[in-house]
């Protein structure tokens, strides 16, 4: 088994590679350490060499729900590549790797005449992703679907599957700890017709465009909804449409988007999250959570 040092002499992991071009912001600094991960026999060759232990780890997907800072991330990111991108279609379920799009993966159930994933192409991210936040839209979640994912402990290796409960999946919530990568995730699926499920996908799709503002620099919702109210429509309802930090604002389309300009930073991403936090604590008493997660930053 290759080391860390041996590793990187070899190129199989590089240093001080940018983040920002791997992210929907486009913002950020570099990780100290990158590999990129095309299958499960490179994931041993990393795990043994002992890099994915002695560093803060950080598994990189479609970076849509990320905003890495300006200095960079003080350890090592693993992006998964095609070898974790896999979709199969069952009888009566879909396997797909952590990698896949979540778009990619509700239209190939479709095309395999098999219902009830659809929701799944208003995420922009991947299956990984979803398990670890239990990404949903349309009133439905991951969870809904969700039969067992196989998970690594990239600190040991060690591997477990668990479901839904074990996952202790909630809103936008796991137990999936950062130092964990989720290989695969099964979902139960139903037979039905193609034509009424790309319908459906086009609904949604329609919806997004409609509703949300697409072709910007963004990374989705920033917060996670309060009790009773969705956070979009709290911001939205206290005027702060528009609000602004440098080259970052918050969208007029929808309140909990924030869109940037090109060559924004990531710490203006940051300074204004905070204050829309906070404004809305003082004027409303609600603690908005943040949805997006933020690398690299002293919070």
């Amino acid at each position: 088994m290759r080391s860390a040092p041996e590793l990187i002499a070899d190129g199989v992991i590089r240093e001080r590679v940018p983040l920002g071009p791997l992210t929907t912001y486009k913002s950020g600094g570099p990780a100290r350490l990158f590999a990129e991960v095309d299958g499960r026999e490179r994931l041993a060759e990393l795990i043994g060499s002992g890099v994915t232990r002695d560093n803060e780890v950080l598994v990189l997907g479609r970076g849509s729900n990320l905003v890495v800072a300006d200095s960079g991330f003080d350890g090592v990111v693993l992006k998964l590549g095609p070898g974790f991108a896999e979709i199969r279609v069952g009888a009566a379920d879909v396997t797909a790797g952590g990698a896949a799009p979540l778009p990619r993966l509700a239209r190939a159930a479709v095309d395999g005449g098999l219902r009830g994933l659809e929701f799944l192409a208003g995420v922009p991210g991947s299956v990984g992703g979803a398990v670890r936040q239990n990404a949903g839209c349309f009133g439905a979640e991951t969870k809904d679907r969700l039969t067992e994912a196989e998970i690594v402990d990239l600190a040991s290796g060690a591997v477990r599957r668990s479901g839904p409960e074990g996952l202790e999946l909630s809103y936008r919530s796991s137990n999936v700890e950062p130092s964990d990568l989720v290989v695969e995730a099964v979902f139960r699926a139903e037979a039905g017709d193609p034509a009424a499920g790309r319908r459906e996908i086009r609904r949604i799709t329609r919806w997004r465009r409609r509703n949300q503002p697409g072709g910007t620099l963004n990374a989705g919702s920033v917060f996670k909804n309060p009790e009773h109210i969705s956070a979009g429509e709290l911001i939205d309802s206290l005027g702060l449409k528009g609000m602004s930090v440098g080259g970052v604002r918050v969208s007029a389309r929808h309140a909990n988007f924030f869109v940037a300009d090109a060559g924004a930073v990531s710490d203006d991403i940051y300074l204004l999250t905070r204050a829309v936090r906070d404004r809305v604590l003082e004027l409303t008493g609600t603690d908005l959570e943040p949805e997006i997660q933020f690398i690299g930053f002293d919070q």
